[in-house]
């Protein structure tokens, strides 16, 4: 039997997707700081407050549509999970970047972090401007911010993404010298 390396394809008239000579993509990967029995927590943790922010974004369209004062109390709400939420993410994001040689040597990690730390700069805004009177600043200011920090919440998640599946940040696979 044949054997062929992870960057043959069995169709030899097309190119290997992964043309690189660069070790890095084909090593074991670099464990992240924060986990539990090998499972990292931070993409647990991104889970609700990005779930909670574009929900406020839609709750923030709903008030724009229907000035219905439900909206603005659920987007005053969700922004402020979506804070707190976030903070906790960045903490454990954080752990990573601060002592993962391998996240601070690249650009995705230091554009993913310098983004999530301005979503929630724009968040903590959104949130205090909201706080007396939840419908007076969503049309346009409220709005307006929720838009950013769901666009910026997109591109950040475009990096993240970039840290694990290209340079295995969080990511330990056979061969590694913590998993066998």
């Amino acid at each position: 039997m044949e054997t062929t390396d992870r960057t043959s394809t069995p169709f030899p008239n097309i190119p290997p997707i992964i043309e690189s000579d660069d070790q890095e993509y084909h090593d074991s990967g670099v464990p992240s700081t924060v986990a539990i029995a090998g499972h990292p927590l931070h993409p647990l943790s991104v889970i609700f407050p990005i779930a909670f922010l574009a929900a406020a974004l839609g709750s923030d369209f709903g008030y724009w549509l229907t000035h219905d004062p439900f909206w603005a109390r659920a987007s005053l709400w969700l922004i402020g999970l979506g804070l707190v939420g976030g903070i906790i993410a960045a903490i454990i994001g954080m752990s990573d970047f601060l002592q993962i040689e391998r996240v601070r040597k690249r650009t995705a990690g230091w554009t993913h972090m310098i983004l999530n730390v301005s979503i929630l700069l724009l968040t903590a805004l959104n949130f205090l401007l909201r706080l007396g009177d939840a419908e007076l600043r969503i049309v346009p200011l409220g709005l307006l911010l929720s838009l950013i920090v769901g666009t910026l919440t997109s591109i950040s998640g475009w990096f993240g993404a970039e840290l694990s599946y290209r340079h295995k940040i969080g990511v330990v696979g056979a061969g590694s010298k913590r998993y066998p």
